[in-house]
């Protein structure tokens, strides 16, 4: 085989893997209706025992459990957190939930931000729109639950379980994790160390 034929050859195989990927992460269309009811579990922890996770040292804030709709999801590989944080998750519950609530909104990510756009006159109060949606930087515990996030889609409901972490980078680069709902704009953000993913 030359190297023509090779090259051919792993283009045609990646341009494969990566229909193949899109395809099993596309968008589903489900029902109307709150989908995702109730609100986030938090408890805060105390002096828990820091975690290591390659270059990253994570500090463990608060048990975190959420069932919730995925409303926009971003894969990241080339930033200074790829490392970490493959990928964010926007995720909505109770009216964020809800069809006809988001189909009044433009909802996109990038750059570690969910930004939401209303099409119209608000469907439910701004302060609502921020308590029942964020921006969530998953951290897969582990290879398995790194493959689990990696398969999910928008429209999809998941329950995850895990912690609120901060993270601190061996060299002085840090993150620190939101610990309310109710908060907007830079620093906003979860930041989970996800244990369980579970498809509803």
């Amino acid at each position: 085989m030359d190297a023509r034929a090779a090259l051919l050859s792993v283009a045609l195989l990646a341009g494969t893997y990566n229909a193949w990927q899109r395809w099993e992460s596309r968008p589903v269309h489900p029902p109307d209706g709150a989908l995702a009811p109730d609100e986030p579990a938090q408890t805060d922890l105390h002096n828990a025992a820091p975690v290591r996770q390659g270059r990253w040292m994570l500090t463990p804030r608060a048990d975190y459990d959420i069932t919730a709709r995925i409303l926009s999801r971003e894969d990241y590989r080339f930033d200074s957190l790829a490392d970490l944080i493959p990928e964010d998750l926007a995720l909505g519950w109770g009216p964020m939930s809800d069809n006809h609530v988001l189909a009044a909104f433009e909802i996109s990510q990038g750059t570690r931000f969910y930004t939401w756009r209303p099409r119209g006159s608000l469907p439910i109060a701004r302060d609502d729109v921020i308590s029942h949606s964020a921006n969530t930087h998953v951290i897969p515990a582990n290879e398995r639950i790194r493959s689990d996030l990696g398969h999910l889609g928008v429209g999809q409901v998941v329950h995850l379980g895990g912690t609120l972490v901060d993270a601190l980078r061996d060299d002085g680069a840090w993150l620190h994790t939101s610990l309310t709902r109710t908060d907007a704009g830079a620093g906003s953000c979860e930041v989970m160390l996800v244990e369980t993913v579970e498809i509803r």
